[in-house]
Parts: structure tokens; sequence; C-alpha cells
């Protein structure tokens, strides 16, 4: 079951996670927001639309940015809505299992 960890705590863990570009998208029901801090930080795909990031926040652990989501993506990216991936030291392994 792919699963997200970082500094050895599961932040998120699904069979459901979506492939795009390479990465792995998680149903926002999968992934522990209490590891989660909202941040200001956006960026826009010309098909996905605006994506909002959050900091990891583990213990006394900060990871900035290091997870995002589109909360409100364009038509051609509706099917991942929701759904939160990783990045900056956050490994995801499709394989490990459950």
């Amino acid at each position: 079951m792919p699963k997200a960890v970082w500094k050895g705590v599961v932040i998120a863990e699904s069979d459901d996670t979506v492939l795009v570009e390479g990465i792995h998208y998680f149903p926002p029901q999968s992934v522990e927001t209490r590891y989660l801090e909202p941040s200001g930080t956006t960026s826009l795909c010309p098909w996905k639309g605006t994506a909002s990031y959050y900091h990891v926040v583990i213990g006394g652990d900060r990871n900035e940015d290091a997870a995002w989501c589109y909360a409100a993506p364009k038509d051609a990216a509706k099917y991942i809505e929701g759904y939160v991936a990783f990045w900056r030291g956050v490994e995801v392994d499709p394989e490990q299992p459950g």
C-alpha cells in the first residue's frame, strides 16, 4: 500500500492513490491532517490549476511546503480535487506493504 513517510511517521496511506506525472496523490481521507499546517505558498499549473501548499510538522521539525493540493482544479484535473501530494524529503513508496 502506498505510504507517505517523513521522520518515520506515516502521513498518508492508501490503496487508492492517483498517479499524475509520476507523483502519487493521496485521497483526503487517507491523510493525517494533524501533521499539515497551511502555507501561504501557491503555484500555478497550466492544466491542473492553482495548488495550495502545506508545511509538514512532526514534533519540533517542520518541512516547509512539503505537501500540496488542488482544492479547486481545472476541469482536466477534477479527479484529483482535494487529493494531497508530497515532496521535499517526504518519502512516498508505492510498494510498501500495508
